[in-house]
Formats: structure tokens, sequence, C-alpha cells
């Protein structure tokens, strides 16, 4: 790829958080193809600039490795230099400060100037305090004919307009030759471009026992990056511990001067990698994944809507999925993150599809399975909420693979166990799903009950069957108890009001995994009890 991108910032924008982030890596990959233009006039929505920042934004950028020119952003030679300047640089990116005037011209109605004022930014002219006829007639218009197009500037743009085509054809020319020598790398990238996926075996990825699901899905990542060229994954500096390792080790990150790697580091900073990812799946022909631990999907957030609204199909990969963490403590541990995910479940985009699908998988041939769906799922961002402890693998219903009965998982939810007439139904994802499973033993064993155990990995896709199969899988003329690590309400509209749902509706503390298990009463003897409790009340 020859072709530039530029870019747009104002000094509101310079300020923003996210250009940190996007600064420090463009600058840090020399990122030359990358131009962007800093509408620098000194004024924001509400107040001057210097009244919030003091500091040197040229400095600031040529410090993570970007060239900068300042130039007078309203004379047209300047610019054009600039730009020039900027197509030729092979090394950095580059910024180009334009010093310009807000509202340049405008005046009031006793021909004040009304230049470089803050009612400017968010409003039309008549009703800033400026005048527009006085204005218009201060910049040489016609207040009779505002859209006037002066015969040079005419006679400049049909200059202009021939050239382009010529330009164009040329491009096509220089396409078509480069094709026909490079027939292999043609086809490749039509391929990539297309969208589609090369044949895939997610069923011949063999996973150990009892694995994490944040291990079943390095496992994946590993065979991916054999598999699918054309993915990107990065990781906010954790690697190795979200376990996207599983992708970096078959393959390298991408440094400056050497892009044949497919992993980028992105270092300590959430939004900016997933913006990154939404750029990318807007450019089109990579499938960007990104991954960090689920508690830091909060910084991610509005990355995460705009690919909902956009319709993109970014992969997330969120591991440490609930208070399990352990003795990093509760700033650490989830709990209301999940309710907040699948809220975007609920949610339609403009195509009238649900915007976001959050995939909780319950063992490793589900996280196999959550993978796959993740992939085909090209018009919407989807999220992998994997586990930091091991999860018991689900056991078979009958003769087939587990792989193949975890399939059911693209249903959106599935009974794992199933008998005729159950007395209970129990709802969970996730690695509660194995917990209902050594509940269920004991409630059949001990209780003389008969218990159906649902998997809903994801609720949104769920409701998009038919009813007749809701109805099956989840009967609302049973007794149904969910349970979750997160909120109750991840479940309760599953179980609707007749149902219980244990939950957890406070913070996690800081110990071992297993011991916040039996303290928050997520262990099998423990839920079995609660199932009772329940029972009694129907």
């Amino acid at each position: 790829m020859d072709h530039k991108v530029y870019g747009f910032i104002s000094d509101g924008g310079v300020q923003e958080e996210i250009s940190q982030g996007a600064g420090r890596i463009a600058g840090h990959l020399g990122l030359n193809n990358f131009i962007m233009f800093y509408d620098s006039n000194d004024i924001q929505l509400s107040t001057s600039t210097d009244e919030v920042t003091s500091e040197d934004t040229a400095m600031k950028y040529k410090a993570w490795g970007w060239k900068v020119v300042t130039i007078d952003g309203h004379n047209h030679d300047e610019i054009r230099k600039a730009l020039k300047d900027a197509n030729a640089e092979t090394e950095k990116p580059t910024l180009i400060i334009g010093k310009t005037i807000m509202g340049k011209g405008c005046v009031t109605s006793e021909g004040k100037t009304f230049e470089g004022e803050c009612e400017l930014h968010g409003q039309p002219i008549g009703a800033s305090g400026a005048d527009y006829t006085k204005t218009l007639l201060n910049l040489g218009a016609n207040p009779e004919s505002p859209f006037d197009i002066y015969g040079d500037v005419s006679e400049f743009y049909q200059n202009i307009l021939q050239r382009k085509i010529v330009e164009a054809r040329d491009k096509k020319v220089d396409i078509s030759i480069w094709r026909e020598a490079n027939s292999e790398l043609a086809t490749k990238l039509d391929f990539f471009l297309s969208g589609e996926l090369p044949a895939l075996d997610f069923e011949g990825i063999t996973h150990k026992a009892g694995l994490a699901s944040r291990a079943a899905s390095s496992g994946v990542l590993g065979y991916l990056a054999e598999n699918v060229e054309n993915m990107i994954v990065s990781s906010a500096d954790l690697s190795n511990s979200d376990k996207t390792d599983g992708f970096l080790k078959k393959t390298h990150a991408l440094k400056k001067g050497d892009f044949s790697g497919s992993f980028l580091q992105a270092g300590v900073a959430e939004l900016t990698m997933s913006c990154i990812a939404n750029g990318i799946a807007l450019h089109g022909g990579i499938i960007p994944v990104v991954a960090t631990f689920f508690v830091f999907s909060d910084y991610m957030k509005p990355a995460i809507r705009l690919s909902g609204i956009q319709e993109l199909g970014v992969k997330y990969v969120w591991t440490h999925d609930a208070f399990r963490v352990g003795e990093d403590g509760p700033t650490h541990q989830p709990v209301e993150q999940e309710a907040q995910i699948r809220l975007l479940e609920k949610l339609k985009n403009h195509s009238g599809n649900p915007s976001f699908m959050a995939l909780r998988p319950a063992d490793s041939a589900e996280t196999s399975v959550a993978w796959k769906m993740a992939l085909e799922n090209k018009n919407t961002p989807t999220g992998l909420i994997l586990s930091r402890q091991g999860i018991k693998d689900l056991p078979t219903k009958g003769a087939s693979s587990r792989y193949q009965e975890a399939l059911a998982a693209e249903k959106g939810g599935y009974l794992v166990k199933e008998v005729e007439n159950p007395d209970v139904v129990l709802v969970a994802n996730g690695s509660e799903v194995a917990t209902l499973v050594a509940a269920a033993a004991i409630l059949e064993s001990e209780n003389g009950l008969k218990v159906n155990i649902a998997s809903v990995i994801s609720e949104g896709v769920f409701r998009l069957q038919s009813k007749e199969y809701q109805q099956s899988v989840i009967p609302k003329n049973k007794p149904l108890f969910g349970l979750t690590a997160g909120l109750p309400v991840n479940l309760e509209g599953l179980v609707g009001d007749a149902g219980k749902v244990f939950g957890l509706d406070h913070f996690g503390y800081s110990a071992p995994a297993n011991i916040l298990d039996d303290k928050f009463g997520f262990t099998g003897e423990k839920v079995s009890q609660q199932v009772l409790e329940y029972l009694k009340t129907v």
C-alpha cells in the first residue's frame, strides 16, 4: 500500500487522552504515511486554550518522533509546501501546525472585529455576537448571493479536475501493470479485501483438560496465526496474561521499518489500542483483535460504542472475567462489566441488528466455537469474555465430541445437560456452568431431583432464535435458577420474575480464587443449597 492517510485535529483534540496514545504509537512505529493537520486557533468551545494548557504541542510531538512544521494556516502556498514535504517524508509521521484565526474576518454590527471569540466555535456567525451581513461585506462577498463562485476559482478547479482525471487514469494503469506482474499477490489482496475467511478447522484444535478459557483461546490464536494471514492482534501490555502470546509466538511484533509481523504491542493504552482497531477495520482487508483484562474494558467503552455504531468486525478479547482474579483485589475484579457489555447486545445498530455480540464460553470447546462465531461475525464487534482460572470441561451428552455438542452455542444458548420433565432448569454462562454441573450432581444424588442445565454464551444471539427453540432450552413453565459471577441482572431477563438468580451484588475482595468462591457461595455444594431454598418458594 502506497497511499497516504490524512488526519485533522483541533485544540481540543490535541488535549484528548486518545491523542497522546495515538501520537506515541505513530511516532514509535515511524508511520511516515500519516499526515495530520492541526488547526491551531487557540480557541475552544468554552475557553481559550491558555486557560487550560501551557504545553508546547510542537515539542510534544517531536518528542514522540514526529516531524513537525508550523505554518500560517491561511497561506495557501505554505499549506502546499508543507503537504509536499510531508508526502516526501520517509521516516516519521508529520504534524502540520496551521496557525489560524477563529472566525477570520468576522465583525459586529458596529464593524468592530469579532475574530477569535469562543462563541464562534459552536454556532452560526449570526447567533454569536458577530453580524452576518457585515461580516460578508467585510470579506468582500455579496450578502444577496452568498454562494457566488468567483471566476478565477471556477477556472482553477476546472483545471484541477482535468488534471485529476489524467492522474486517476495513470494510477489505474499502474495498478493494472502491478496486478499482471504479481497475480498471486493481487488475488490475495482481493481475498483480504473481500472479508472472506480461509477454510478453518476449529474442531481440529486440541485442548488439554480443564483449561482456563483464556488458555484455550491462546491455543486457538496460535492456530489462527498460522492460518489467517490478514489478522493483527494487539494487547495492552498484557500478552502473557491475556494469552494473546499464543498468537505472538507464531509471529513477531510490528516494529519501525519492519511491518512483516502481525502483533501490535500497544503498551498500557486500552482506548488507543481499540481506536486503532476501529481504524484498521474501517480501512478494510485486515481483521483486528485487541486484548486486555475485562475490568479494563471500562477504558475502551467509547471505542466499543463506535465499533457498534459503525458496524465494525473488531474482536475484543477480555480475560480475568470475574472476581476470581484473586489477590489483585476489587480494582481488578470485574463485577458490573458483563452487565454493561451485554446492554450493547440489546441495542440495535442502524441495520436493525444487535450492535454487539458478547460471548462468555463455558469450557475449552465453547471457546473454540466462540472464536468461530467471532470470526464469522463480520459486521458487528464481538467480545470474548474469558476466565483466568481453570474450568472443568463440560460432560458430553452422547457419543459425539464435546466440540460438536458445543456448536449448539452458535444459537446463543443450549442444554448441556438434559432430562425429560426436569424439576428445575439451571442457567449460566462461562465458568459458572461447570459449577452448576457440580451442583446438579448433588441435587440428583442426594435430593432425587431431575435437572437440566442451559449454557447461554450470548443472550443477544439466543434472543434471535425462534420462540420454540428458546422455550425448549429455558421453559417458562419450569422453575428456573440462574448463576452468575456478575450482577444478577445478567440473567434476570432469561429466568424471568418467577425464577431466581444468584449473583454478586458487591465488589470483590483480595484473596485466592478458591477462597472467594467459597466465601461468596460459588461452589457446587453451596449452589445446590441455593437451588433447594429457591424450590421451597415455587
